[in-house]
């Protein structure tokens, strides 16, 4: 497609991106958690709640190595459990930010204190994760695995507390009440790969997870699996914080697709993709080249992490050559990684490499963080349909920054791939 053509559709509303998130919003998930705790008190039956599925769990970081570490169970026990765990699903049904905090909200996060590296079973304390399948930590470690939801029954002790924790990187949790015990109500099936890195005292995490992604498992399943300390060398297992197990496994999972491109033939002309969910517009730029990549965030003023409306747009970026990153992104965060295994997944089904920027604006309409999972999702659906098609780089960004909020020159003093690809590819 052409790219006068493929700009075209993309006139800005400035007063769609203006308008301010009503305050009903707040009030619905107000009203959602009284729901919540009505449905919590029906399914109490003492101090166990029954009933319940356990979808996924969730890895506190506070206070580590000793965290808190859960369960999170529909407290709806006639709720189809799979729908409430994190994954691409979401995209495809087309869940805003409402619909995520309601089923996220929907969901009690039974917890326990637990060191991530030693566990006690009631026979006393053990040298490590990897030989726990008693107990609290056992009972969730057969929820992460399992391929299905798994019922459990989870005594607790004292109501909940009807909160809402946001992160940046980790989905929304909801409503949090001290968990006692938990018990399976019934035999988790578990997937003959999930069973094979288990086996496998001496297979470092970083190949289990290689091997998991290949075999079809998407990062979702992973991130599950490596949280609750069921990957890598015996001795060397342990619980993994939620929101630091989502990054290592997109990074992972991105190094080695990185990999497999590294050698492919790079595209013929730049090409432009676009995509935007939940208030968050992606414009994905490739141009011919060796493998490099950028992500640069322009954050409106008073949506998440820039709440000044004085301070105009805050621009964020990180940055990549052929070789990757030797430390951890700290600008973008976990963004960076959920963004650049988008664009991977894209090059590695064509065969082939380029340079890539991704940018992304956050506009007021993303009014509460739901998670990089939507990151992830929005770069990876960028790639539906056709992109336009420049004769150069330099064509291609102006046709873009006419419909960015912030100038050229912004972009420019910000992005390494902008400064550098304009003098290089401008006669290409």
């Amino acid at each position: 497609m052409r790219l006068d053509e493929f700009i075209e559709g993309f006139e800005r509303d400035e007063a769609a991106e203006r308008r301010r998130l009503a305050a009903e919003k707040s009030y619905a998930i107000t009203d959602h958690l009284e729901d919540v705790e009505r449905q919590f008190e029906q399914a109490l039956q003492g101090d166990t709640l029954v009933g319940s599925t356990a979808p996924e769990i969730f890895v506190g970081r506070s206070g580590y190595p000793n965290v808190s570490t859960g369960l999170l169970s529909p407290v709806d026990t006639d709720a189809a459990a799979d729908d409430f765990a994190t994954s691409g699903e979401w995209y495809q049904q087309g869940l805003g930010i409402e619909d995520v905090l309601q089923r996220r909200t929907g969901m009690v996060n039974s917890a326990k204190p637990t060191a991530v590296d030693a566990v006690s079973t009631g026979g006393g304390r053990t040298d490590g994760v990897h030989d726990v399948w008693t107990g609290f930590v056992g009972v969730q470690r057969e929820v992460a695995i399992a391929d299905t939801a798994v019922g459990v029954e989870v005594g607790l002790d004292g109501k909940p507390d009807l909160d809402v924790a946001f992160d940046d990187v980790s989905t929304p949790t909801g409503p949090r009440a001290r968990a006692k015990r938990a018990d399976l109500t019934e035999n988790p099936h578990v997937p003959r790969p999930v069973q094979k890195t288990l086996a496998d005292d001496d297979w470092r995490a970083e190949g289990a997870m290689t091997y998991l992604y290949r075999r079809g498992f998407d990062v979702y399943d992973i991130n599950t699996i490596l949280s609750a300390g069921a990957l890598g060398q015996a001795r060397e297992r342990s619980l993994v914080p939620t929101r630091w197990s989502i990054t290592a496994v997109d990074d992972t999972v991105g190094q080695y697709l990185r990999g497999t491109v590294h050698n492919s033939d790079t595209i013929d002309k730049p090409e432009v993709w676009y995509n935007e969910y939940m208030g968050n517009r992606y414009w994905v730029l490739l141009a011919p080249g060796r493998w490099e990549f950028e992500l640069v965030e322009m954050k409106a003023p008073e949506s998440v992490w820039n709440p000044n409306p004085g301070a105009g747009y805050y621009l964020a970026s990180a940055h990549e050559g052929y070789e990757g990153r030797t430390g951890y992104v700290e600008e973008t965060a976990g963004a960076y990684y959920a963004a650049r295994l988008g664009v991977l997944e894209h090059l590695q089904e064509r065969g082939r490499q380029a340079k890539c920027l991704v940018l992304r604006e956050i506009t007021d309409d993303y009014w509460a963080p739901v998670g990089v999972w939507q990151v992830r999702e929005g770069v990876r659906n960028a790639f539906e349909g056709e992109p336009g098609v420049g004769q150069t780089f330099s064509e291609t960004l102006s046709a873009v920054s006419d419909q960015l909020p912030v100038p050229v020159g912004a972009l420019r003093r910000k992005s390494q791939l902008v400064a550098g690809l304009q003098s290089q590819l401008s006669d290409f």
